[in-house]
């Protein structure tokens, strides 16, 4: 979300920071508050890497840990002529890769012997950023690379992240978009990971309070999807669990459904991921892998304009139990529908 989301107009109200329930009308104003369920425990673990980063993406591939990542020369006015992705082995801390020229917004998927990665092609990034589409990355070897393209824009469509995931029906991509409103994303379907059909009338897009739902990444366990997204989040009251939102900060939620078209949002307090002193005002562009029964969280901080880099967050556990622990059984929780494009709240 750097640079995209400091565009975003600061008349924004904290309703649509929705990593907690909704104000209680005024018959439940005089009762006491009911305390949100707690987050499942994640550990922010000591350190970050060097340099300015944001978008990345974690994988295991033939048994080793890479980091997919972008680099994006010039900073807000990039050009995608100067721009590359980049693969960096995390036992060595070497670049193992470089391929991708004019490409941003990187995100990897494991399918067998075959990493895939999906990148956005770009010309200008910025106040005048203008995308072309999403292209597809494959390799066996990581010095051979096949490009494909994934997704076509509609009309005056821009692109931006992307994520990627096995399902029963085949593969499911969620792709950031600016339509309806900037920042939302959509999805897509394909059988082989070569050819994407877009899914109509499913968008992930605040219409009514237009607020961000940016940088999704988008995993599976059965019945349930499950979305980890950013969120702009601006000052406003406390709400029925007594949260008082910061000044204006960047966080990560995580909402989940058995359709695509209805979400129910963590009703857990507080986000997923939440700056913390020294992290500026940025937890976003999150993404995440399991290893050796951990899970761990690539996130993005900084200021979402001069500076950032990536730090790691640990579950103690798979990913499936980190993913379900967002849920508890009976808490009430916001829901959104992807069809008419509105969130509702509990009573």
């Amino acid at each position: 979300m750097r640079h995209a989301c400091i565009r975003l107009t600061r008349s924004l109200l904290a309703v649509t920071c929705l990593f907690v329930l909704a104000t209680s009308d005024a018959k439940a104003a005089d009762s006491p508050a009911t305390p949100a369920p707690p987050n499942p425990k994640l550990v922010k673990l000591p350190f970050a890497f060097p340099g300015v980063r944001m978008e990345n993406s974690p994988v295991v591939f033939n048994g080793h840990i890479l980091l997919i990542q972008n680099e994006r020369p010039g900073g807000f006015e990039a050009k995608g002529e100067n721009a590359y992705l980049f693969i960096e082995d995390m036992t060595t801390g070497q670049e193992v890769a470089r391929f991708g020229k004019g490409h941003s917004f990187v995100s990897a998927f494991v399918d067998g012997a075959t990493l895939n990665i999906f990148a956005t092609e770009f010309t200008d990034f910025g106040n005048k950023i203008n995308t072309k589409c999403i292209n597809r990355f494959s390799t066996t070897d990581l010095k051979t690379w096949k490009q494909e393209l994934a997704l076509t824009r509609d009309g005056d469509e821009q692109f931006f992240n992307t994520s990627v995931c096995r399902d029963d029906q085949g593969y499911l991509m969620a792709y950031e978009s600016n339509v309806p409103v900037q920042w939302c994303f959509r999805f897509a379907r394909s059988k082989d990971l070569s050819h994407w059909e877009k899914i109509p009338g499913l968008e992930f897009a605040d219409v009514e309070g237009k607020a961000a739902c940016a940088n999704p990444t988008i995993r599976y366990f059965a019945p349930y999807y499950y979305v980890v997204y950013g969120i702009w989040c601006w000052q406003g009251p406390g709400t029925r669990y007594e949260y008082q939102l910061p000044t204006t900060k960047y966080s990560t939620l995580v909402a989940r459904s058995k359709d695509l078209v209805t979400w129910e949002v963590s009703p857990t307090r507080g986000p997923m991921l939440d700056p913390t002193p020294g992290e500026g005002i940025n937890n976003t562009d999150a993404d995440l892998f399991e290893f050796e029964g951990n899970t761990y969280i690539y996130y993005a901080t900084g200021d979402q304009a001069t500076w950032g880099t990536i730090r790691v967050a640990m579950f103690a556990g798979p990913m499936k139990e980190m993913l379900e622990a967002y849920f508890p059984t009976g808490a009430p929780m916001v829901t959104f529908d992807a069809r008419q494009r509105k969130y509702t709240f509990p009573q």
